[in-house]
């Protein structure tokens, strides 16, 4: 069995190396993505073409935390930004994910 912290570990590795087809892959086909993005991104086509159009960075993990289906990241940003996002892992694919960022 795939933990929803594993997944996240994933992310996390596709996301530093900048590949949205990898990212996307982890998502479920009708994913709901609360990130930067006025509306939230629905179904994993929208979810990698807003990875793919965004500005490098690094996610510097800080503490992962797991319960059930849940996973919970608090992590910066190579530009010392803070943020915490929550994933949501059904059938080991992201099915929600929500950020919260820091001033």
């Amino acid at each position: 069995m795939t933990s929803p912290k594993t997944v996240v570990r994933r992310w996390i590795a596709a996301f530093n190396a900048a590949d949205p087809d990898a990212l996307a892959a982890l998502y479920r086909e009708d994913a709901v993505n609360h990130q930067a993005a006025p509306e939230p991104l629905t179904g994993r086509d929208a979810i990698r073409a807003a990875f793919a159009a965004a500005t490098t960075t690094e996610c510097l993990p800080e503490n992962l935390f797991e319960d059930g289906e849940w996973a919970i990241l608090e992590w910066r940003d190579s530009e010392g930004r803070h943020a915490c996002t929550l994933f949501h892992i059904i059938d080991k694919q992201i099915a929600l994910q929500r950020d919260f960022n820091a001033a």
